[in-house]
């Protein structure tokens, strides 16, 4: 019987049954937050909705207990004697107590606060108040106020308190007995193993999961399980948000000039033409992994004395047919900093839009705008559902639906899961075939985006075309041989479809990968991504602009082309309609912005010009010219409005135009 309850008690299963008490708690919380707000959410709550964000609260709840419960959990399972004193037990026990009261209160106090900020707290909020004095008083009034959440909360600590598991005394004095040395070995044997084991499942629940296609969850993962990003706070925990957020202070307001001068200067606000023609076309958008510049012959003629072929053929030909611009740049250098780029016109500057908090803002896009015209919103991505936070992002923006291979795998038309490349996503070729005929079952207009995968690391093709496409010196040009014809498949099929001639397409690619040529290797060659403008119908006309174009002028070309009747916040320009002196690009590289615009390229780290270059030339950009070119201060004083007004929407919720957001 001793036996019995010494392993019933042992800390390994008492360590388990306490963490269930914390998730408990948590839910309650966020029961309570939910009843405190039901103002904000309860007009559209639904109980499928409620399972959703429950099943994303569960995550976040996960991540969030195994990070505060670190300490408490070495201290259960180190293999040591000292472990089974009595100082040692209400050691352990107090700091379970303690961490897990902490964290309760945070949730507690944020259902209240919520209702002022509209979002969970992130530890942006003590520096925030740091120079208010008035804390206390204030804190006190509203513990009066909400004086049932204080009651909540002591009887949450009370619980914990109450029903604590703890181990047995004594429950492994046997190890210590003489001539024991089998047993005593098998057990320490058995402990270490258990810490080893609990050491990579708290690292994986910490990250939000455990596959290739997981990157550690943030704040903004929350939005995947919710349809408006202030529904994203009932998901979401407060202990979760301020980890996240530790040390990771991202957007400050400069003040390189006052409200009036910055918006004589520059004004991300795009106001509806007087002189627009209303098109009602379907609008197409392909984000090709990996797909830079480097790869296309179309745009590289000049390498190589004129001898570069490329690696994709068909996109060459599409481009016979295509707007594009000689000098294209991408506003990122990751996939994760590509979509907010291309789908709502917002540049990465310091760190991924959505990785940081004003990811929780109210934010637009191509699909949310045009909603407002009718036009039905999707977007196709082959990985597992969620990966990369794009579902997440696709829903904040305004899209209807979300495909990947999920809804992939569920299609009795395609090979499920036999056409999964074994790491990221479904292969190129069978997802656009599935994106394309998907499209021809939606109501018109439409507004849909792809982000392909099979051109990205390890860099392999499927069996069968193994043999057809080789390396050419690089891993990655058999990828883009096979994406390319990816896409020539993709159009063979989309001109059969009774959307296709009324439809504008645009292809870009997420960012760069790896090059082979100098000009590619330098810090703007980093960023240089095609944008291409196809329209079946001749209304764009095609050919090369000897101009500069960027990810964030694929939001207001398109809105621009379709005659769109509203203002909106873009950062980008209209391609179409700007002249080629006037279009520019911007990028943030290593803590620099740069600023290509005219002949040149300004770098600029925040406080002073570090180079200029005349990029046009100056291939290699080998000869600064800081100082001896007339534009350099007129370039600046544009760059620093665009980050002064880029910080200070981030900052201030102010990424939409306020009535205008639907």
């Amino acid at each position: 019987m001793t036996r019995i309850r010494n392993y019933l008690f042992s800390s390994q299963l008492c360590l388990l049954l306490n963490l269930a008490l914390v998730y408990a708690a948590y839910g309650v919380c966020r029961f309570a937050f939910l009843i405190e707000n039901w103002s904000a959410f309860g007009q559209s709550m639904t109980w499928g909705k409620l399972a959703d964000m429950l099943r994303g609260g569960w995550m976040f709840d996960t991540s969030a207990i195994l990070y505060t419960n670190a300490l408490y959990a070495l201290l259960m399972l180190l293999p040591l004697h000292w472990r089974e004193s009595a100082p040692w037990r209400r050691a352990a026990r107090w700091v379970f107590i303690v961490c897990n009261a902490v964290c309760l209160a945070a949730n507690l106090a944020d259902a209240v606060y919520f209702q002022y900020t509209g979002r969970r707290t992130t530890v942006t909020v003590f520096s925030e108040f740091a120079s208010e004095h008035n804390l206390g008083s204030v804190v006190g009034v509203e513990l009066l106020r909400h004086w049932y959440l204080v009651l909540l909360f002591a009887a949450l600590v009370w619980a914990l308190w109450r029903f604590y598991f703890a181990p047995a005394a004594g429950s492994h004095a046997w190890v210590r007995r003489p001539l024991r040395l089998r047993p005593a070995l098998c057990w320490y044997g058995s402990q270490a193993l258990m810490l080893l084991a609990y050491i990579p499942l708290t690292v994986i629940g910490m990250r939000g999961g455990a596959t290739t296609a997981v990157r550690p969850i943030t704040i903004s993962n929350a939005n995947q399980y919710v349809d408006r990003p202030l529904e994203a706070a009932v998901v979401l925990n407060t202990p979760f948000s301020l980890i996240r957020t530790v040390g990771k202070t991202v957007f400050t307001v400069p003040a390189y000039m006052t409200p009036r001068q910055l918006d004589a200067v520059y004004s991300p606000v795009h106001l509806p033409a007087d002189s627009a023609v209303v098109r009602r076309k379907n609008v197409v958008v392909l984000i090709v992994e990996s797909f830079g510049r480097e790869y296309i012959g179309g745009y590289n003629k000049w390498l190589d004395g004129g001898r570069y072929k490329g690696y994709t053929p068909f996109v060459d030909s599409l481009m016979q047919h295509s707007a594009t611009w000689l000098y294209s740049y991408c506003n990122g250098r990751k996939s994760i900093d590509g979509m907010p780029s291309v789908l709502s016109s917002i540049p990465m500057f310091v760190e991924p839009f959505f990785l940081t908090p004003s990811s929780m803002n109210d934010v637009s896009g191509l699909a949310g705008e045009l909603k407002h015209s009718g036009y039905h919103s999707a977007f196709f991505h082959g990985a597992e559902n969620g990966s990369m936070g794009f579902q997440a992002f696709a829903r904040t923006t305004g899209f209807d639906e979300y495909f990947g291979r999920t809804e992939y795998n569920s299609d009795s038309r395609f090979g499920g899961d036999s056409d999964f490349d074994g790491t990221w996503a479904i292969w190129d070729e069978p997802f656009l075939q599935f994106f394309a005929l998907k499209m021809s079952e939606f109501r018109q207009p439409f507004v849909s985006a792809v982000f392909t995968a099979s051109s990205h690391h390890p860099y392999v093709v499927p069996d069968e075309y193994k043999g057809v496409y080789n390396d050419g010196g690089n891993p990655i040009h058999k990828c883009i041989r096979y994406t390319d014809n990816a896409l020539r498949r993709f159009f063979e099929t989309a001109r059969h479809q009774p959307w296709y001639k009324n439809t504008l397409f645009v292809l870009t690619s997420d960012h760069t990968n790896i090059t082979d040529h100098p000009y590619y290797e330098t810090d703007l060659g980093w960023f240089c991504s095609p944008i291409i403008f196809f329209d079946p119908s001749g209304d764009i006309k095609p050919g090369m602009r000897d101009a500069i174009a960027q990810q964030i002028d694929i939001m207001p070309t398109v809105l621009g082309h379709l005659g769109y009747d509203r203002p909106y916040v873009a950062f980008g320009c209209d391609l179409l309609n700007t002249a080629p002196e006037d279009t520019w690009a911007v990028n943030y590289l290593n803590g620099v912005y740069q600023y290509v615009k005219g002949d040149y390229l300004l770098q600029f780290d925040g406080e002073r010009v570090r180079a200029v270059y005349n990029f046009r030339t100056d291939l290699l950009l080998e000869h600064n010219l800081l100082g001896r070119v007339r534009e350099q201060r007129q370039m600046e004083r544009e760059l620093k409005a665009i980050i002064q007004s880029y910080m200070t929407r981030m900052t201030t919720n102010a990424l939409v135009v306020r009535g205008e957001a639907g």
